[in-house]
């Protein structure tokens, strides 16, 4: 199986070894935290309940079993056509449909904030892939492998924090080749961060990894930092003062300050923990699963004052104090098995897309905030929300520029789903290219790019281009 490549559940309710809970019933399969005296309904009444994707789930009223089948009503395309794809499968001599060897195993997609690029990170092909838009034009190919010659983009730096090696050799730590994750960008789309799922020498992602950090008027490497194990996101600060890189590997977070327009002047500064750093060596087995609380979707609040960080594993929102990277708490009452957050452009909206469970959720952002103010670095129940079924396999969300539809990436059945936000209720789908991970908005709103990584070597190197009608 692909480092990172979501070919099965990117990982479980509960986490085994490290990632247990002790204090509360692992693999309850509630949609939030249930109370002790609410009635459990059987598997069959819960399938019959996600059966519907139009279905409004209040999170503080419903149990619903996390791993039921949620495979919505079929429904006529409406809004929501493809248009064009870049993929790695071979000519085809379709019109708008580009051959490109170099989409292998694409993860994720950005468009630069001014709107006239698409980035693309392939991680096993080791490389991000630029594209002028709307043209598609491919202006480079951003590979992640270093040698003895890159060492100035280290600066001197093999690690951070302390973190130990156990593999690679001793003298060659920084010669290595990356695996794209996720990005982001800062200082206004100047700079582009992407960090890698592992080194190449190290296969089962115990060892520190690294990020790249891109200028993107260049579209070259101009910085290249140690992280702890298996960094799968990172976030960027509203003001471009602060990056947090998201370890999926052992439950922490590194924190940078990035304030100056030089690369070479961004540093670390501190290291948060959920709860516990998870020990890593030694560690065997699928470090997509064996992960702890696998720490992934990772935001800012609008004021830059609280980081809020989904945990995979085990389940719940977890909250930083950004100024002093106070650890708040964790709030249960969350959609199970939560990946991706988004943020309203309102900034009054707190959306997390539920995997296993097949759910998107949204929650009132005051309301969570309030919550993990009080929380004393505990789990607590919290407000709740609502959530609704998409599709089986909800990876990445990404909300329209005007803060009305949601589109979500839908691995397990292959498909884009739009929701429209006013009346929470899904009212379009789209076959995509199996099996679909990754998912970026155009910045007007009218393009949708999806990326599918493929499951098992089965489909997948593809990128689709799709429309939606009502965004004209």
């Amino acid at each position: 199986m692909a480092d990172g490549a979501d070919a099965a559940p990117e990982t479980s309710l509960t986490s085994p070894g490290h990632g247990a809970i002790p204090d509360r019933a692992q693999g309850s399969g509630t949609i939030g935290r249930m109370a002790t005296s609410a009635p459990v309904r059987t598997t069959s009444a819960l399938a019959a309940l996600l059966a519907v994707a139009t279905t409004v789930i209040t999170t503080t009223a419903l149990p619903v079993a996390a791993d039921t089948a949620t495979r919505p009503q079929p429904m006529a395309a409406q809004d929501l056509q493809r248009t064009g794809r870049i993929q790695a499968l071979g000519p085809t001599g379709r019109p708008n449909d580009i051959h490109d060897g170099g989409i292998r195993s694409p993860k994720s997609a950005a468009f630069s904030p001014d709107g006239r690029k698409l980035y693309i990170n392939a991680l096993e092909g080791n490389q991000t892939l630029v594209y002028a838009y709307p043209s598609l034009k491919r202006l480079a190919a951003i590979t992640h492998a270093f040698d003895a010659g890159d060492a100035a983009l280290f600066r001197g730096e093999t690690t951070v924090f302390g973190y130990p090696y156990f593999n690679g050799r001793e003298g060659s730590r920084n010669v290595f080749t990356g695996k794209p994750v996720e990005m982001a960008f800062s200082h206004g789309g100047r700079y582009l961060w992407v960090p890698y799922y592992r080194r190449s020498y190290d296969p089962n992602a115990s060892s520190p990894s690294a990020m790249a950090v891109i200028d993107t008027r260049s579209d070259r490497i101009v910085r290249v930092l140690p992280t702890g194990p298996l960094p799968k996101f990172i976030a960027v600060s509203p003001d471009s003062t602060l990056a947090v890189v998201t370890h999926w590997g052992d439950n922490t977070l590194g924190v940078l300050d990035i304030r100056g327009d030089d690369p070479a002047g961004f540093r670390y500064i501190d290291h948060w923990t959920v709860e516990y750093r998870m020990p890593v060596e030694g560690l065997e087995g699928d470090r997509d699963s064996n992960c702890g609380f696998c720490l992934r979707g990772t935001v800012f609040t609008p004021d830059g004052k609280t980081v809020l960080v989904a945990r995979m594993g085990g389940g719940g929102l977890a909250g930083f104090e950004a100024a002093s990277g106070r650890y708040l708490g964790t709030l249960l009452d969350f959609v199970p098995n939560p990946r991706h957050l988004a943020i309203s452009p309102d900034g009054r909206t707190l959306y997390a897309s539920g995997n296993q469970s097949g759910a998107v959720g949204r929650y009132d952002l005051a309301a969570m905030l309030a919550a993990l103010a009080d929380a004393g670095g505990k789990r607590i129940d919290g407000p709740g929300g609502q959530t609704l079924a998409v599709g089986r396999g909800a990876r990445t969300i990404a909300l329209s520029p005007d803060g009305r539809t949601l589109y979500a990436a839908i691995n397990n059945e292959s498909r884009l789903v739009k929701v429209d936000l006013a009346r929470w209720q899904v009212v379009d789908r789209v076959a995509v290219d199996p099996f679909t991970v990754g998912l970026a908005v155009s910045p007007d709103g009218r393009t949708i790019v999806t990326t599918s990584q493929g499951r098992s070597g089965q489909g997948g190197n593809s990128v689709g281009l799709y429309t939606d009608a009502a965004a004209d």
